[in-house]
């Protein structure tokens, strides 16, 4: 039985015989991605609900310095990037991290990848949705369009802060929960906007990407313009007005205070991962996705870091507690309210283009489990029209549509970037496992440069242990009373010297490895209580894999 979990699929197998296939069918999808497509789809992404909202906390916590976090998270995927562009250079197929741990490791951590996707993809999906929401809102508010308060947030989230208000003795009067509807006894509240978008961006999504397509490009080159704007105007704010003294201190709490938000900076970068699901509809996919992905990483990581200074520079980085929109609260706050304005729309249009993104990377992942049989074989049928997966598009809609009605959005920040590091940690120690491959004259493709981790490891975990040594002194001294929070960081110790150990007796390769480490670490600093959900849907799914996926799957040889 053992032996069955971990059977794989060969790279020669995938590209004979599965880019073309359709359960019921010789469909092929739709070929039409190029680089800038790809660049933009990954920028389009990137660059949505992090920079007009979680940016505001990373800088509380970091000050100006949280620049650095930026930089230190865009490094950690841009190793990982690296890593998936080999990938997409080996295997253009459709899957992106499943199908590559389906070659490399075998189908039971594929399926368990496939599951940790459904958290990036949808589970993102339902944040961006409820932030998109939020702005929507206020921009209805500034024209003079007043929805029902109970009609414009979930439930969840109302109750939270009415049982919050009782507990702390204040009013309830003004409170949502306490003047909604009642429907047969039950509170009548939901986020109406964050449901019809969902239910829009889905009809887009399943129509075909083409269409999606343009949709993309048009709303990352609006948002482009708007935040070269908003940098150009902000910067000649800053040094015509003198209040570049907001940048002093630098590093208010010090790299302690700017790691505490890895989470939602981290939350900020997802995505990029994305296109890789796209492969089968790129014109020529082992040379364009690896590029498409580095491109949008770049790209990406100048604007947060600009745009980062920009407002910490404008306003106190201490202004910033509590704010969810922090660009339209530096613009408001020095009364430039048109700006504002502008703001609020082009957070609309940035979540909108992540929204379509993500919506369309889910069905993909599903269409490529299905066609290995660890999923029904309706999630793989392609629509005959549009030539994409159209059932899988309808319920990636149902499941990000039907949470965002009810919701609250905290815990799912973290449990997206803990699915999507997990994905991140098992990509980079894929390559590690492909054969090594000659780069012939002719080959345009990417090929991942190899430089030896033998010496640079041991040296960079050694400066690592000095750096932290009175964290590790203090977590084994204490362990026996350890919070989750410490024993995580001396699992990630224990890795760590073990790659290490690999890395000098078999000399792999340093990009890979530095990505792994670099996700593994990110992956602790996520709170404890989110690793907790995160087992629980892991267990769920393995459930669903034994109860099905193993029977069913076409490597088993069973109908």
């Amino acid at each position: 039985m053992f032996k069955s979990l971990l059977r794989k699929k060969s790279i020669d197998g995938l590209l004979k015989g599965s880019l073309p296939s359709d359960p019921d069918g010789a469909q092929v999808m739709n070929k039409v991605l190029g680089v800038r497509d790809l660049t933009f789809m990954g920028v389009a992404a990137v660059i949505g609900a992090g920079i007009f909202s979680t940016i505001g906390t990373a800088a509380y916590h970091g000050g100006p310095g949280v620049i650095f976090l930026f930089i230190i998270t865009a490094v950690t995927c841009g190793f990982t990037a690296l890593c998936y562009a080999e990938f997409a250079s080996r295997v253009p197929v459709s899957g992106s991290a499943y199908t590559y741990s389906y070659v490399t490791f075998g189908e039971i951590i594929a399926w368990i990848i496939g599951w940790a996707l459904i958290l990036e993809y949808a589970i993102g999906n339902v944040v961006v949705a409820i932030s998109w929401s939020a702005y929507f809102n206020n921009i209805l508010k500034a024209i003079g369009i007043h929805l029902p308060d109970w009609l414009t947030i979930g439930h969840q989230t109302a109750k939270m802060v009415y049982d919050e208000a009782v507990a702390a003795g204040r009013s309830v009067t003004d409170l949502v929960y306490t003047h909604a509807p009642e429907i047969f006894g039950v509170k009548f509240i939901i986020n109406l906007p964050a449901f019809v978008i969902v239910g829009l961006i889905t009809v887009l999504a399943y129509i075909g990407i083409n269409e999606s397509r343009k949709s993309a490009n048009f709303m990352v080159g609006l948002k482009i313009i708007v935040l070269g704007f908003i940098a150009i105007v902000g910067f000649w704010l800053i040094f015509s007005t003198g209040t570049e003294s907001n940048w002093s201190p630098f590093l208010p709490e010090g790299m302690g205070g700017v790691l505490q938000s890895v989470s939602s900076v981290f939350f900020a970068y997802i995505g990029f991962d994305a296109i890789s699901t796209t492969a089968e509809e790129c014109k020529d996919a082992q040379r364009d996705l690896p590029r498409g992905m580095i491109y949008s990483l770049l790209i990406c990581t100048v604007i947060y870091i600009v745009i980062s200074l920009v407002i910490t520079g404008l306003v106190n980085y201490k202004e910033f507690n509590g704010v969810a929109d922090p660009l339209a609260y530096v613009f408001d706050k020095i009364n430039m309210h048109k700006i504002g304005f502008i703001i609020s729309i082009s957070a609309v249009v940035a979540s909108t283009s992540v929204l379509l993104v993500f919506q369309i990377g889910q069905p993909r992942i599903w269409m490529s489990m299905s066609r290995d049989g660890l999923l029904p074989r309706r999630f793989s049928k392609l629509s005959p029209r549009f030539q994409t997966p159209g059932f899988a598009t309808l319920m990636a809609g149902f499941l990000v549509g039907i949470p965002v009605l009810f919701v609250d959005d905290k815990l799912m920040t973290d449990l997206t970037s803990i699915g999507t590091l997990f994905a991140f940690v098992l990509v980079c120690a894929g390559v590690l496992k492909l054969p090594f491959r000659k780069k012939l004259p002719h080959d345009k493709s990417f090929h991942l440069p190899y430089v030896s981790g033998r010496w640079i490891v041991p040296v960079l975990l050694f400066i690592f242990s000095y750096g932290y040594r009175s964290r590790i002194s203090e977590a084994i001294t204490n362990l026996s009373g350890e919070s989750y929070q410490e024993i995580l960081f001396l699992i990630f110790l224990l890795v760590a010297v073990a790659v290490t150990v690999l890395s000098f007796v078999k000399k792999l390769s340093l990009i890979p490895v530095l990505g792994l480490l670099c996700c593994l670490y990110l992956m602790i600093e996520i709170p404890a209580k989110s690793w907790m959900v995160f087992f629980f849907w892991m267990a769920t799914g393995l459930l669903i894999y034994f109860s099905y996926g193993r029977k069913k799957s076409k490597l088993s040889g069973t109908p």
